[in-house]
Formats: structure tokens, sequence, C-alpha cells
């Protein structure tokens, strides 16, 4: 265990942030600042602040979507620290008014972050604040949760968030959804140095149907 931790220390110290926590996971004894590391802080706080994003939402999101690999790329070709779809970058690049962007910006992080955290923001908007929904929206794309929250036409219940992720039906989604508010709670405690409760940051799931603004 004591080599593990030697390796997580070793991994941070280097910038190889999913070695440091990979090597942290595979230890028996709970290092937060291995395990929930925060690369970027500068840029992120900064971003976070300017749009009115949680960074611990953020953060609990890219622990999840590339470890913070700068340059990592998915299967289906998204890119960078928030694994952001092209056509997505583009149509979020434009909206936010981001002059000369071109498709390999998105491995610089500054680029990536920009980008992300304002799909990241519209997603939250259109999904009536619901961090959940926005997390299984990131992830399936923002139709298919407004589908599994109001198949009645926003008739049915209010629901515990926790229930409504138990529900989704892709197993891929179900599993981010909770990984990445499980991230988020722990990055939360981080930045207010005060314990959180999973439940409070999954919240509520609401009836009505999720705002119609068109996203990518």
């Amino acid at each position: 265990d004591r080599e593990r931790l030697a390796v997580a220390q070793w991994a941070c110290e280097l910038e190889i942030w999913d070695r440091c926590i990979s090597s942290s996971e595979r230890a028996q004894q709970f290092d937060v600042n291995h395990r929930y590391p925060m690369p970027f802080k500068e840029d992120v706080l900064s971003r976070t602040r300017e749009i009115k994003l949680d960074p611990a939402f953020v953060y609990g999101l890219i622990r999840q979507e590339s470890r913070f690999i700068i340059n990592a790329r998915s299967s289906v070709g998204a890119s960078g620290l928030m694994q952001v779809m092209p056509r997505t970058a583009k149509w979020t690049a434009k909206k936010i008014g981001m002059k000369n962007y071109q498709p390999e910006l998105l491995n610089q992080h500054d680029t990536n972050i920009a980008i992300g955290t304002a799909y990241l923001k519209l997603v939250l908007e259109s999904m009536d604040n619901s961090m959940a929904m926005a997390a299984a929206a990131y992830n399936a794309g923002p139709s298919r949760p407004r589908r599994w929250r109001a198949p009645d036409q926003g008739k049915g219940p209010v629901l515990e968030a926790a229930i409504w992720a138990e529900n989704i039906p892709f197993n891929e989604t179900r599993d981010y959804v909770k990984k990445v508010l499980s991230n988020a709670t722990f990055y939360a405690s981080l930045f207010t140095g005060q314990p959180q409760s999973l439940r409070s940051w999954l919240g509520q799931v609401n009836p009505q149907p999720a705002s119609t603004t068109a996203l990518p």
C-alpha cells in the first residue's frame, strides 16, 4: 500500500494525472488530493466564475471524461479534457463568439475548458439546472434525458434524482451520472472545506418538459 501511495505521489508531482488517480484508487489508504486532483485550477475557476457554473461539477465531469489527459480522444472522436465532439465544439465556439477557432485547438486545455464549460452551462440550463440530467445529457445527448424525465408529457411526480438516475436505461449513462456527481461531491468538499451530501448534489428531477433550446 505504501508503494501505491508513493507511485500516486510521484505521478502527481510529474502531472501524470491519470496514473496519479489510478494508483491512489488501488491503495487502501484514502488520500483525497491524489484521488481528486485539481489541475488547471486557475483556468477552471476563472471560467466558471465568468459563466456562473459550479467548478466542482466541472471537475467531477473532467475526472470522469478524461482523467485530465489533455489530448485524450475517444473512439467516436471526442477530444480533450472535457471530451467535446468536433461538431459540438464548432457550434459552441460560434455561440460564445470565439474567434479563429480550429478543431486542433480542442487539445489545448484552455480552449477545451472554455468550450466544454460553455456547452455544459447551456446543457444545464436546458435541463432546468438539474446536474443529474445535465450529466446524462452530456453523455447521451440532450434529447434522451428529456424523454426519460417526462414520458407522460410532464404529468409525472417530482423524483429524487437518485431514483431517476437508477432508472436510466443505458448502463453507461447510468454509471456515468453517478460517478460524475460522486466526483463533484468530493470536489465540493475540497473547495468548501465542509462535508457534502451526494443526495443534495443530485437534487430532484421535475416532471415538466425540459427547455426546447436546440443543442447539438
